[in-house]
């Protein structure tokens, strides 16, 4: 799984300009479903992602969690975080999930996300979605979970 994550002060997406998820301050979590990925990943990037250090403390340095900050996330699948661009100038996505499968990973990402208590909204799955936020920092990282292990 691949996820780009971003520190916000608010996030929300709209499917036909109805609102289908809003945050206000936490992280917007766009995620890729590879074709070789698993429940185990799914876990362990929630976990990653629940506990990263990237909110402030009293201090002001990025010392709190989204779990220890109180904070939401908003999840949108993103199959375009598997697209390939080495070749020609159309990426080629041989390496995201199938809808299927990916579906059924992101629905547990999303769960393991709520497991933990963190308020989380969601896109819509495989609608075309208008994503809208205001980047906090900006803090915005890339994670993959076959590097997390």
């Amino acid at each position: 799984m691949r996820a780009v994550v971003q520190r916000v002060k608010r996030a929300e997406v709209r499917v036909d300009q109805e609102v289908v998820g809003r945050i206000g301050f936490g992280l917007v979590v766009l995620l890729g479903i590879g074709k070789d990925d698993t429940e185990a990943a799914s876990e362990a990037l929630a976990e990653k992602i629940a506990n990263l250090r990237v909110f402030d403390d009293g201090q002001g340095k990025m010392n709190r969690s989204l779990l220890e900050s109180g904070g939401q996330a908003l999840c949108v699948s993103q199959f375009t975080l598997y697209g390939d661009c080495r070749k020609g100038r159309r990426p080629s996505y041989d390496q995201a999930a199938p809808p299927d499968r990916a579906l059924v990973l992101y629905e547990s990402f999303v769960a393991s996300l709520r497991h933990r208590a963190i308020p989380t909204e969601t896109g819509r799955f495989r609608a075309m979605m208008d994503v809208e936020l205001v980047n906090d920092g900006p803090v915005t990282l890339l994670l993959d979970s076959d590097r997390l292990f």
